[in-house]
């Protein structure tokens, strides 16, 4: 397995972090409470990550994001996901997720129907909950059924997600 790398940077919303290897970025990660607890939130999915200065495609990712959460209408589509080790489903879950514009939701139950698995909700929100590229695959865009929020596994739970969506104009109803 190639070299995992990683950087922090500062954003409306908080420290956000991302990890890269050869093939990718391989995980980003919200804020958490402080800086120190997103750096530790990183090290223990990748133990053996070393920091360093984003080649320039991380580096355009990291500005995306950081203008993303900031207000600005970015499309991260382009942004290269190092997806190995990822289930195929939770694959095909992540790419309905990206196809969603800025400010649109998505139900769960809508997305296992876009993925060929109506009926499957409650494998979307698990798939959801164990994303581990928040902000490029927009975990926040999708809810439960009849607008409620659903749940979120970031850090500062709901709240969180209320706040990337208000960033990005969405209503829930």
């Amino acid at each position: 397995m190639s070299a995992v790398r990683f950087a922090t940077f500062d954003t409306a919303v908080g420290c956000c972090a991302v990890a890269w290897g050869a093939g990718g970025i391989v995980g980003t990660w919200l804020p958490g409470s402080t800086p120190a607890s997103t750096r530790r939130a990183l090290m223990r999915r990748h133990p053996d990550a070393e920091e360093a200065t984003p080649p320039p495609s991380v580096a355009q990712a990291i500005d995306g994001m950081t203008r993303l959460l900031s207000g600005d209408d970015v499309d991260l589509d382009d942004v290269a996901l190092d997806m190995s080790g990822v289930p195929e489903f939770q694959q095909a879950v992540y790419a309905v997720a990206r196809s969603l514009p800025r400010g649109v939701t998505m139900t769960y139950g809508e997305i296992a129907a876009k993925v060929g698995a109506p009926g499957a909700a409650q494998a979307v929100g698990q798939a959801m909950g164990h994303n581990p590229f928040p902000i490029v695959v927009p975990c926040h865009r999708v809810v439960a059924a009849g607008g409620a929020n659903g749940g979120f596994s970031a850090p500062g739970g709901v709240d969180t997600k209320l706040r990337l969506l208000a960033i990005e104009g969405a209503t829930l109803f």
